[in-house]
Formats: structure tokens, C-alpha cells, sequence
């Protein structure tokens, strides 16, 4: 740990936290100055396997403290152990905090998860979408549990499953507990902050925050009182007065029954005059004394003011002015009496003060920083003896803000009709949204269905230009995210596996920062993906290859899809190339999807080409496209015609070549088998009765049927949808 948390400076929450949870583990100190992002990047550059350095690059970035907690290890094993490691010979890998999932920086911004791309004050993300949370500390649990989502059914995602179903069910439970956390201040800052950095005003305001936060808790006890869930019984529990109390009596053995937290530049200028009980100090009692006096004096200066002038003023306050006086701009036939100095003319009002009132806020200012600095010793060992109980406050911190982060859930899942996910080994979306874009676009945003198992493991998703590819991959990957952290789905129906690793690579424009082209990074990316990805991953990919030439661009997509093929991870692969759904359809855990269209003709026999934005099984069927769109630009008549011939007469010849080769046919044949493996071991696991599983068995008889004779497994498919 660094040596400034340790004594004899004083010592950090952190180290408190530490040896609270973990009494037997030894701290050694390490200068401060190990701790350097600079220095840990030199370590991996020099130590890594070479061929890890870009794959560990993309991992790392914007981690900064991981990097410098690696630069201290590696530091401390070169002091202290007096160990030398070789250069490029240490295996170094970028690990997720334990049971969460893994997301990196670059899928983070892709995805959008924390900030929106184009305006980043705008709340169009997955953040800002989610954050109906009451407390500081709900929204930062949030940003947290979507950076890193759980990986824990049992113990994480079960339990908020159930907590968020059943606050959607007890409406009066959910606005009671909606009410009560409104009430909680933010008291993290002082349970993670040193108290030597506080100036004595601050302080005191501070110790106020900690006693609205302790007056709160009963009330959202109370709130949880009739709650069954585990989650919320937990939260009932960590509420418990025993803590809440204890912490109490520490602070009104010190600070006024009557002082609370407030707002304005007047009233927090009192409170933390007034905040420690009298008699505790002799001198600033006498110091208190002085305020209360040259206060009354300065309203009573005002009072014989408005007599004497006839006027009506009224008194201000702010911090840089202190006291100081409005009257009505009414001086146009005679002047305002010269009495008032430091005149500001606004357009109803004027702005003043007098040689007196200046003279009294000096006096005043003077005893109120007299007893602010008395107060300070006092304070400070408040603070310290809160401080003792900072393990107990941080669970009862981190149950607030766990329970406002669910019911934050539960107010998204009213309002905009999600439902619950199941967690299973198949991802199926029956008339999945995608949220940021149905908030966007309520009434005309069109559902759509996914599926991906062992057999369907690989969709490469194809369409024209904006027939909404990139919004469909895209809305898969943002529900996986709401479902591992807790969140119930916009949806129909859903079911989730578990990912342990979430990898996104979306087209981008050059990155000028890293001076670096579009196509060195999505290599650089894709290394990435490469080297990390295995059978507990989704991976979304859009568009590889358009930063290279069209050749060249094909045969790096072909061989990382390979690659993704062969690592049994679930991947949507997006792409331009029609090449790949004709070289991998027939491949076993390949499957070919794409986003319809409508192509029809106008009054004036011109195409018309409209997004219907719906996912069909198969490839896209473009080669009208450009016919189409000749027609649309006004080319002769016989000219279209002849060229539809020969582009049917292409196809059909292609088609007949295709069918003819033995080769593909036993691969369609083995495909088929495996897939009617796959839906027989779905359906064990289902709780279907005995009639469906009859119906369902016949159904499956028929498709394997026409599939081993030869049939069209994407036309089949088609079919069926």
C-alpha cells in the first residue's frame, strides 16, 4: 500500500476497510512515487510477451489504476525480493474484477454504456437511461454495475430479479421507499476523505450530512418492514438501529439537537456558528454572544433606516457581500439619501449598504470566524470518532445504495413495460427494443427477435445501408448488459446465458489522438478480441474490413470469423460482405440473418426502396439493389429488362452449381443433425407438458426430414418465419 496511508501519517479509510475485513493480511508501504502509470506501462513494455503488448494496450486503457497498482508490484518485487525478470518473458493478462464481467474501454464508448458519443451532457445512453436513482450513491453503484456487470446468478442477479418484481408489485412499498431515500445525503465523500483536507466550515458541514443520513435510516426501515424478498430483507437488516443509534449519540453529545443541513448563504453561516452545544467552550460561547449581538444590531440598523427614510428595505445576504440591502428603484424625482454607499442599479431594484452595516458585518464576520476556529478541535475529533465506525456506516452505505439502484430499476421497468429475463444456456429475444433508441423514438421504433445457441452461435447479419444492422447488434449487447446487472428488458420474452467477457468492435472514424488509421485500429482491436475470447463470450462486430481495400478487407473478415467460429463464443457479425454468408453458411453453428426491406414500384415505374427494419432469416437477397436503383435514376426501359435476365440467369446458375456439389449437401445434412441434437437437448430442459412436447417433436421431425433431403436450410427458415 503507499506509504502516505500508512502511519505515522494518518490513517486512510482504505487501511481501516483492510484490516476490518481482512485482520491477517500483511501491509507493507511502498513510496508514493512507484505508483505511476508511466512506470507500469514501461514494466509491460519491457516484461510482456511481444506478441501480448497490443492485445494488453487496448486491455489496460483507461484503467489508470490498475496500471500503477502493477507498476508498485513490480516495483516492490524488484526491491524488496530482489528479483530480476528477463526482458519479454512474463505472461501478462488484464483480469475483470472477480465474478463480473469483462468490458473494455473501447466497448464501453461503442456501446455508449456511460456517455453518448455525439453529446456527452446528453442523457441518450445506457447511464442516462437507467439512473433514476435518488442518491449520489445509487448513481454511482449504477455507473459501477454497468462498467463491470455480475456474473453471479445465485448470489447477484436472482435476488435483484426478485427485489425489482417485487417493488414493481407493492407500489405503496416502492413510493414509501422512493420517499425515504430522498432524504439521504451523500456522506461517502466523508467516509473516503482524510480529515486533516477539511477547512473547520466544511467540516462541520460534513458532520451534518452524517446526521441526516443517520435521521433517514429508520424511515426507510420502516419503509422496508413489509418487504420478502432476500435483497430487501438484507437492506431491512443492515438499517438496524444499533448502528444508526451509536453513531447518533456520537454526534448530539457534540452538535446542537436543532442544527440541521440547509441551503442558503444565511442560514449556513448560523448553523455552523451554532453547531457545537453550548457550554463545551467558554470562549466560544463569549464568541457566540458577539454574533448573536452585532447580528441584531445590524437588523436593528435596518429597522431605524426605514423609519427614518421612509422607505422599504430589505436585507440580503451572500457570501462575498455579507449583509446587504434591496430597496425599490423609486428615485426619479429625488435622489436616493446619501446614507447609502456601494450602490448597484438593477432594473426595479437597488442594490446598497451603508457605512454602519459594513462596519457590523466586519464585527459580525470576525466572531463568526472566531467560533468557526474554536469549533475546529472539537470538530475534528468528531469526525474521528465517527470515523471509528466507518466498516459499519460503508455496509449500510453500500445497502442504500444498492436498494436505490433497484428501485431506480423498478421505476424504468413501470414506466416503459420491461420484463423480467430468465437466465438459461440460450439467448432468445421475442420483440426486443433497443433502449436508448426506443426512448427516443417510442412510436415508431419495430421490434425484433434473436436467438443464438451452440448450433447458432455465429449470425452474420447483412442488409443494405441503413436498413438498421448496427442498431440491432448493438441492442443485443446493451439488453445482455441490463440483464447481468440486474435490470429488467424492454421485451416481449427474454432469456440470457451468462457472459464472462463482452467484446464489441463498431466502425469508427480515424482515431487522430492515437494517430492511428481506422483499419490499424480495428486490427488492434481485433488482436485484442482474438487473444481474449473463449466459449463464455458475446462478441459484436460491425463492418470489419472497411478500412482496406474491398480484397483485402474480405479476407481479413473471412479469417477472423474463422477464428470467432472456432472459440464457440456467440458472435453477431454485421457486415458488408456477401461473400461470407455463402463461404460459412453451411458451416455447423453458422447462421445467416438479415434486415428486410421493401422494394416496390412508384405511379411513375420507379423503385422504392423502404426499410422495414424486421430480421429475416437468410441472406440478404441485394442483387435487385442496383437493378432497382438504375430504374429509380431514370435508365431506358430495355436496358432494365435485359439486365434482370441475366442477373436471374447468374443466379440460377450459381444455384444449380451449388446444389450439385456433394460436399456442401453432406455438410447441410450434418448441420441438420446437429441442430436437431441441439433442439433435443433444449428440450429436456424445458417444463413444456406432455401435448407440447408431442407437437414440438413432430414439428422437428418434419424439418429434419425435408433438411436431409436436400432442402434449403436458410429457405426453410425463411418459411417458417
Amino acid at each position: 500500500m503507499v506509504n502516505t496511508a500508512l502511519p505515522p501519517n494518518p490513517k486512510s479509510n482504505l487501511l481501516s476497510i483492510i484490516e476490518a475485513e481482512l485482520p491477517a493480511t500483511a501491509i507493507e508501504p511502498l513510496d508514493r512515487k512507484y505508483w505511476s502509470e508511466h512506470v507500469g506501462l514501461e514494466f509491460i513494455q519491457s516484461l510482456a510477451f511481444r506478441d501480448d503488448l497490443e492485445a494488453i494496450k487496448v486491455a489496460i486503457g483507461g484503467n489508470f489504476y490498475a496500471t500503477c497498482s502493477f507498476a508498485a508490484a513490480a516495483k516492490y518485487v524488484e526491491l524488496s525480493c530482489r528479483v530480476s525478470i528477463a526482458a519479454h518473458s512474463l505472461r501478462i493478462r488484464y483480469q475483470p474484477s472477480e465474478n463480473t464481467m469483462m468490458i473494455d474501454l473501447s466497448t464501453i464508448h461503442s456501446l455508449e454504456l456511460i456517455q453518448n458519443l455525439h453529446e456527452p451532457r446528453s442523457k441518450d445512453c445506457l447511464f442516462g437511461l437507467l439512473n433514476e436513482c435518488s442518491t449520489p450513491m445509487g448513481s454511482r453503484m449504477l455507473r459501477s454495475n454497468i462498467i463491470q456487470p455480475s456474473s453471479q446468478v445465485e448470489s447477484t442477479l436472482m435476488p435483484r430479479y426478485d427485489a425489482l418484481e417485487e417493488l414493481t408489485m407493492k407500489e405503496d412499498m416502492f413510493f414509501e421507499i422512493r420517499k425515504a431515500l430522498k432524504g439521504f445525503t451523500d456522506v461517502e465523500k466523508l467516509l473516503t476523505s482524510q480529515s486533516s483536507i477539511f477547512a473547520t466550515e466544511f467540516a462541520i458541514d460534513l458532520v451534518l450530512r452524517v446526521k441526516a443520513f443517520v435521521i433517514a435510516v429508520p424511515q426507510l426501515r420502516e419503509a422496508l418492514s413489509a418487504a420478502r424478498t432476500d435483497l430487501l430483507k438484507r437492506v431491512y437488516g443492515l438499517c438496524r438501529a444499533e448502528v444508526t443509534q451509536l453513531v447518533m449519540g456520537i454526534i448530539t453529545e457534540t452538535i446542537n439537537d436543532d442544527v440541521t443541513a440547509v441551503k442558503t448563504p444565511i442560514d449556513m453561516r448560523n448553523q455552523r456558528t451554532y453547531a457545537v452545544k453550548s457550554g463545551v467552550h467558554g470562549l466560544l460561547d463569549i464568541a457566540r454572544q458577539t454574533y448573536k449581538e452585532a447580528t441584531e444590531d445590524a437588523y436593528q440598523h435596518v429597522d431605524e433606516l426605514s423609519k427614518e427614510h421612509e422607505l422599504v428595505i430589505r436585507v440580503n445576504f451572500d457570501h462575498r457581500r455579507k449583509f446587504w440591502l434591496r430597496l425599490e428603484n423609486e428615485f426619479e424625482d429625488r435622489q436616493l439619501p446619501d446614507v447609502f454607499i456601494n450602490k448597484i442599479i438593477r432594473n426595479r431594484w437597488i442594490e446598497c449598504q451603508t457605512l454602519v452595516l459594513v462596519q457590523l458585518n466586519n464585527r459580525i464576520t470576525d466572531s463568526h470566524n472566531e467560533a468557526v476556529m474554536l469549533s475546529e478541535n472539537i470538530i475534528q475529533q468528531l469526525l474521528d470518532n465517527i470515523r471509528e465506525h466507518v466498516p459499519e456506516l460503508f455496509r449500510v452505505c453500500e445497502g442504500i445504495a444498492l436498494l436505490d439502484m433497484v428501485a431506480s430499476f423498478a421505476q424504468s421497468a413501470t414506466t416503459r413495460d420491461y420484463i423480467r429475463p430468465e437466465i438459461s444456456d440460450t439467448l432468445a429475444l421475442k420483440s426486443a427494443r433497443h433502449p436508448i433508441c426506443e426512448r427516443a423514438n417510442p412510436e415508431r421504433f419495430v421490434p425484433n427477435d434473436a436467438y443464438a445457441s451452440e448450433q447458432h452461435r455465429f449470425q452474420i447479419t447483412t442488409g443494405c445501408n441503413m436498413s438498421g444492422k448496427s442498431t440491432y447488434i448493438r441492442m443485443v449487447a446493451l439488453m445482455q448488459v441490463m440483464a447481468q446487472i440486474g435490470s429488467f428488458v424492454p421485451a416481449q420474452y427474454a432469456s440470457f446465458p451468462v457472459f464472462q467477457q463482452l467484446f464489441v468492435r463498431i466502425s469508427t472514424d480515424d482515431n487522430i489522438e492515437a494517430n492511428m488509421s481506422t483499419f490499424s485500429l480495428e486490427m488492434r482491436e481485433m488482436a485484442f478480441i482474438l487473444r481474449n475470447i473463449n466459449n463464455k463470450s458475446l462478441a459484436i462486430i460491425d463492418e470489419l474490413g472497411r478500412g482496406t481495400s474491398s480484397r483485402d478487407g474480405l479476407a481479413i473478415a473471412l479469417a477472423i470469423s474463422e477464428a470467432l467460429i472456432q472459440s464457440n463464443s456467440i458472435v453477431w457479425f454485421a457486415t458488408h460482405y456477401q461473400e461470407l454468408t455463402k463461404i460459412l453458411g453451411s458451416r455447423p453453428g453458422v447462421l445467416n440473418i438479415h434486415l428486410e426491406t421493401d422494394i416496390s414500384n412508384s405511379s411513375q415505374d420507379q423503385a422504392q426502396m423502404t426499410m422495414l427494419y424486421k430480421i429475416k432469416s437468410g441472406p440478404v437477397q441485394e442483387n435487385s439493389y442496383g437493378i432497382n436503383l438504375a430504374r429509380a435514376m431514370g435508365f431506358p426501359g430495355n436496358f432494365i429488362e435485359v439486365a434482370q435476365k441475366v442477373s436471374q440467369t447468374l443466379a440460377d446458375t450459381m444455384e444449380r452449381q451449388k446444389d450439385a456439389s456433394e460436399s456442401r449437401r453432406l455438410i447441410r445434412q450434418r448441420k441438420a443433425i446437429l441442430n436437431l441434437t441441439s433442439m433435443l437437448t433444449q428440450l429436456m430442459k424445458s417444463e413444456m407438458d406432455d401435448a407440447a412436447v408431442g407437437s414440438y417433436l413432430r414439428r422437428l421431425q418434419d424439418e429434419f426430414v425435408l433438411q436431409m433431403d436436400g432442402a434449403s436450410v436458410e429457405e426453410h427458415h425463411e418459411e417458417i418465419s
